[in-house]
């Protein structure tokens, strides 16, 4: 999918979620986005596997609150089998690869990062990685990189950069197919954070695809409800989009929250993510695996 097919989108679920108490109709969609209403649908269909209409379900907050009432438990049930550990986590499908202290005081001193960007559903991706695995993962608008360049060579000022951009497409498209893929190869995370930092991400990774909890439950699983604000400051540094994912962590109530790709992009990830799990829910019930 290319950028425009993207900026269009984006700019559907903007209209859907500002006009979504009264249902606007796909005529009325597709007049605001200058399209015909059978480009819109297929357009639409395509980047989401549902209809406009089936989307703005997923967008209201009667359904935010049915994931919270869902996936309030999620964090304590991956806690009790074992997922807490530094180990595969989050599907099973991402490990996390945390700097030593040294590592850490040193700012990447004798490492080499390569960085490029991608195709994602979501816009131009920017992808950075190490021999250890990904370090960084950030949306871009036009190409533009230089921001998270700049937040790259921040965190880890001494390394030394070099772009591939073959590797980064390559990359990209990995690690925005492996949660909806049961044969995907596991993918490593290599980060850089406090200990507390650490606790929160590895947190955000035992909610699942389609799922959401709230930063006090967050806070609750890593050490106390009390510490929700220094959580929600924690999951703000998370240095990897999407891989770790930040974007399932939401206010009580149902409201998005802030995200450093932008509001829109938050939405338009969990509705994306709970119709491919109803997609994936629909289609194993037509196989019989589920009555």
């Amino acid at each position: 999918m290319n950028t425009t097919d993207y900026d269009r989108i984006e700019a559907a679920i903007r209209y859907l979620a500002r006009h979504r108490k009264r249902q606007p109709e796909l005529a009325e969609l597709a007049t605001h986005i200058g399209l015909s209403q059978s480009h819109l649908h297929r357009l639409f269909s395509r980047w989401a596997g549902v209809t406009p209409k089936r989307f703005l379900e997923f967008l209201t907050v009667q359904h935010a609150k049915k994931l919270l009432d869902s996936s309030e438990p999620v964090l304590a049930a991956a806690h009790g089998s074992g997922l807490s550990g530094p180990g595969r986590l989050h599907d099973h499908f991402v490990t996390v690869e945390a700097v030593t202290p040294g590592e850490y005081r040193s700012r990447g001193a004798g490492l080499t990062i390569h960085f490029g960007t991608g195709e994602s559903p979501f816009g131009p991706v920017f992808v950075a990685w190490t021999e250890r695995g990904v370090c960084r993962v950030g949306f871009v608008a036009d190409g533009d990189v230089a921001t998270e360049k700049e937040a790259l060579h921040r965190a880890w000022g001494r390394a030394s950069l070099e772009r591939d951009e073959s590797r980064a497409t390559t990359l990209a498209r990995s690690i925005f197919s492996a949660p909806f893929e049961a044969e995907s190869r596991p993918l490593t995370v290599h980060v850089r954070g406090t200990n507390f930092q650490l606790a929160v991400w590895r947190a955000l990774l035992r909610v699942p695809p389609g799922k959401v909890v709230t930063y006090g439950r967050v806070a609750e699983e890593v050490c106390s409800a009390k510490a929700a604000r220094a959580t929600g400051s924690a999951v703000g540094r998370n240095p990897i989009a999407f891989l770790i994912p930040c974007h399932r962590v939401i206010r009580a109530g149902g409201i998005a929250g802030n995200y450093a790709g932008g509001v829109t992009r938050k939405r338009c990830m969990l509705a994306w993510e709970a119709s491919r799990q109803s997609i994936g829910r629909t289609e194993m019930g037509q196989a019989g695996g589920v009555p």
